[in-house]
Formats: structure tokens, C-alpha cells, sequence
């Protein structure tokens, strides 16, 4: 990894499979949605691959998963979001944990003068609680979610907006991430990007991945940093 400390003043920091190892709310939740539309269940494996993009892409995939490749339709598609909008709400953090590495390495990167944000896809109102849940809240100076602006990652908008609620320019905020979503957003927006080597890479190695490092832990980085 050829990032200094001293060319960074802020990181951003995805949330799920990077912090927080969410497959079983996901799993969960959706499998409840899929019970009160009398659908087939699905296995958690078979999720972890569509997770990334935000709740709405996740959910249409899935369907598009039980129904043998069958787009949903509006309808069905806005069922599903409100029930499992609202399983998820209700079980949020339950079936998940955080990553090793994580709490030391947001108190690191904290202690040595970084300025923190989160930045996911996942809507605002789902992260937030979680991160509560799980302890992580009072890291961050922002925390936005999929719903925060008009386009998601890999668009580079929310990570341009990110830095400007951070006060930092683009090339000294280090983005973190878990996939290629993570790092095209970073390289359209000039951030520099480290992956970790867990999470949720559409079913692939990040280690094929255009990103500026590999590291497996957050504790990792930041004794990279601070060596």
C-alpha cells in the first residue's frame, strides 16, 4: 500500500461487509418478505453475491432470483420494499456482528487525526440504527446513506458530497471499501481506495479490483498508517 498519512486529513468508510458482517439481517429480513409474498425462500449464499447496490437493487434481485429470472413488476416490487422495509427495521443488528479489526481501527484512524465519515448504500434510516446498535456511531462525523443524494456508488456523487461535508479535498480522503462499487466511485472522484480482503465482491476477489491496497482488517490499515 503506497498511501501516507501525511496526504490524507479524512477517510470514508463503507458499511456493510466492510464494518459489519450483515448477510444474516439480510438473509432474515428478506426471507420474511418472501413468506408474506408467498414466494421460495433464499439461501444466504445465494444473497451475498447481490449485495452492494443498495435495498432496492437487493430486493429485485432476489425476486428476480424466485421467480426464474422474472423481472418484477412495479407492484410486486414496491410490495416487497415495504415488507422488507419494515422485517428489516424490526430485526436490524440482530443477526449480524462486527467485523474484527474495526472498533481498533476507527479509534486509530480517530487518534491520528482523521476525520471520519461512513458512506453507504444502504438507506439512511437502516444504517443509522445499526451502527448505534453495534457501537460505532460516535466514530463519525457523518453518516450517509444510499438515500442521501441523487445517485449511488459507484457514482462518484456521494463521495464528492462526502468530502465537501468533510471540508476535504478529494485526493487526501481515503476511501474504504469491501468492492469494485467502492473503488470506481473512489477513482471517478480522485479519492485514494483501500479494499478489505473480506465482504461482499459480488461473489469475486477484491484482489482483482483497481484500488490503491488490500488490507484485512481495519486495525490493519491503521497500523499501516501509523506504523
Amino acid at each position: 500500500m503506497q498511501i501516507q498519512l501525511d496526504t490524507l486529513d479524512a477517510a470514508i468508510v463503507d458499511l456493510d461487509g466492510t464494518m459489519v458482517h450483515t448477510l444474516g439481517d439480510f438473509a432474515v429480513a428478506l426471507n420474511f418478505m418472501l413468506d408474506e409474498l408467498s414466494m421460495a425462500r433464499i439461501a444466504p449464499a445465494a444473497i451475498e453475491s447481490m449485495v452492494g447496490k443498495g435495498s432496492e437493487h437487493l430486493i429485485r434481485s432476489v425476486l428476480r432470483h424466485v421467480r426464474g429470472n422474472q423481472e418484477a413488476d412495479e407492484a410486486l416490487a414496491n410490495a416487497a420494499w415495504q415488507s422488507y422495509s419494515r422485517h428489516y427495521l424490526r430485526i436490524n443488528g440482530q443477526h449480524s456482528s462486527v467485523y474484527p479489526g474495526v472498533i481498533e481501527g476507527l479509534r486509530a484512524l480517530r487518534a491520528g487525526g482523521l476525520r471520519l465519515a461512513c458512506l453507504t448504500n444502504k438507506p439512511g434510516e437502516f444504517a443509522k440504527p445499526l451502527l448505534a446498535a453495534k457501537g460505532l456511531d460516535g466514530y463519525f462525523d457523518f453518516v450517509f446513506g444510499g438515500d442521501a443524494f441523487a445517485r449511488k456508488k459507484p457514482d462518484p456523487l456521494p463521495l464528492v458530497k462526502t468530502c465537501e461535508a468533510l471540508g476535504t479535498r478529494p485526493e487526501r480522503t481515503l476511501m474504504v471499501g469491501d468492492s469494485s462499487n467502492d473503488a470506481q466511485a473512489a477513482r471517478a472522484a480522485r479519492c485514494p481506495v483501500v479494499l478489505v480482503s473480506y465482504g461482499y465482491n459480488h461473489g469475486e476477489s477484491v484482489h482483482g479490483v483497481d484500488a490503491d491496497g488490500v488490507c484485512d482488517s481495519l486495525a490493519e490499515l491503521a497500523g499501516r498508517l501509523f506504523p
